[in-house]
């Protein structure tokens, strides 16, 4: 099946919930960028060790993996919108707090902070991802996740720049001010969206509230069951889980821009361009690969195995990179591989979900990402602090992302994709 594209300046113009929403994002998502950066120099600073920047890539995605599934449930019970408001308040508030840290004595906040800004993110993002096919249509999804994962792209290039220059000259502290206040006017932004009574509490409304837990359970157990009883919608839903086995490499972004290329105080100057470079290459993959080869639901199905080889072999360049400026050319290619798999495997699933299960789908997708990319940053530090070296552990994760590849690309090429709507063993 294929769909009528969408342009990308047409979608924005005409559909004004959709440029709401996508106005939130790119506010918020500057102001994460900066926030990383800082966080990342203030611990590289204060304490000098990779595993302490392991650690805080455990906070930042670990209790995702945990609270990830349950908070599915309330995005496919409560409305939306006010989920989306909510988390974006409470993530500002706890920001706040970061600038209490002053000495490694104060370390525990910042792994506090996190971890709780995370279990605010594992609310917004299933929230975001089901509450886009209720304000686009169906032909203007891909355009729409292309959009909002350009848009993260480039949030994060110059996020990550304009992070190393307000940390080498103002300070980490202006940092999360800055970041605190993106989340305030992303609120503001997202409670002009107005969307269909309807749609906005994926048709549950009649159901709002909190649920007793054998309730939760059950609705959980029914988005679990849809998962497995449907092979390609399991094998999308957990493509980016298995990309995330390698997600290691975002700590050794900081760590060849510490110690291999240092640039500005810290290596925060290095570490930013190399985030950017993280972010170009993820803006150009969607769209170029969408202006090549169209947006049919079989082209994507092919290239989200496909998209994992690229993100090797950038890391196999990047391993072996004699300067900061070819190991940012090296970035750029593998997250071009990285963006192509986030974007497409998010239309796909958009495309297919029941509207009343998107909620717990995209929910247990978090999940399952946030769960792996904990566990390889975590892996990737103790590794680090017990003398492996960055370009040998850029070798070992390309080698994971062939591997992951391979196996997502096997079981996405063969046979036919599942009838919509109709179980199918896995």
């Amino acid at each position: 099946m294929t769909t009528t594209s969408v342009g990308y300046v047409a979608l924005l113009r005409r559909n004004k919930p959709f440029r709401r929403l996508w106005y939130g994002q790119l506010v918020s998502q500057l102001g994460d960028w900066l926030d990383s950066i800082a966080l990342f120099t203030l611990l590289l600073n204060l304490t000098g060790s990779g595993e302490a920047v392991g650690l805080l890539m455990v906070a930042q995605f670990l209790p995702g993996a945990l609270v990830g599934p349950f908070a599915g449930v309330v995005v496919d019970r409560l409305p939306r919108r006010t989920v989306l408001i909510a988390s974006d308040i409470g993530r500002a508030l706890l920001v706040l707090l970061l600038l209490l840290v002053h000495t490694v004595g104060d370390l525990w906040l910042v792994y506090t902070v996190v971890a709780l800004k995370v279990v605010l993110t594992s609310f917004f993002e299933p929230a975001r991802s089901a509450i886009t096919p209720d304000v686009c249509a169906r032909e203007e999804l891909v355009a729409a996740n292309a959009i909002s994962g350009a848009t993260w792209s480039a949030m994060l290039a110059l996020g990550a720049a304009l992070g190393g220059l307000v940390v080498g000259t103002l300070g980490v502290q202006a940092s999360f001010l800055l970041d605190s206040g993106s989340y305030l006017l992303s609120a503001a932004l997202i409670f002009t969206v107005r969307v269909g009574e309807g749609q906005e509490a994926g048709g549950r409304r009649q159901e709002a509230g909190a649920a007793p837990a054998s309730r939760a359970l059950s609705e959980l157990a029914e988005g679990l069951r849809y998962i497995f009883t449907h092979r390609e919608v399991a094998w999308i839903t957990f493509s980016k889980m298995m990309w995330s086995m390698a997600g290691g490499v975002l700590l050794l972004l900081a760590l060849f821009g510490r110690e291999l290329f240092p640039l500005g105080e810290g290596g925060a100057l290095s570490i930013g361009l190399l985030y950017a470079a993280r972010g170009a290459g993820a803006g150009i993959g969607p769209i170029l690969a969408q202006r090549l080869f169209g947006d049919g639901q079989s082209f994507m199905r092919r290239a989200i195995g496909l998209s994992f080889f690229f993100s090797a072999l950038g890391y196999i360049g990047f391993s072996y990179s004699p300067t900061l400026a070819v190991a940012m050319l090296c970035v750029v290619l593998a997250h071009v591989g990285g963006s192509i798999q986030w974007v497409f495997s998010t239309a796909l699933l958009q495309m297919r979900l029941p509207e009343r299960l998107r909620g717990r789908v995209f929910a247990v997708e978090y999940a399952g990402m946030t769960l792996a990319t904990a566990l390889s940053s975590y892996l990737t530090g103790r590794a680090s602090d017990a003398g492996a070296a960055p370009r040998t552990l850029a070798l070992i994760l390309a080698g994971v992302f062939a591997l992951a590849g391979l196996i997502v690309t096997l079981a996405l090429w063969r046979g036919r994709p599942d009838p919509a709507g109709e179980p199918a063993p896995i």
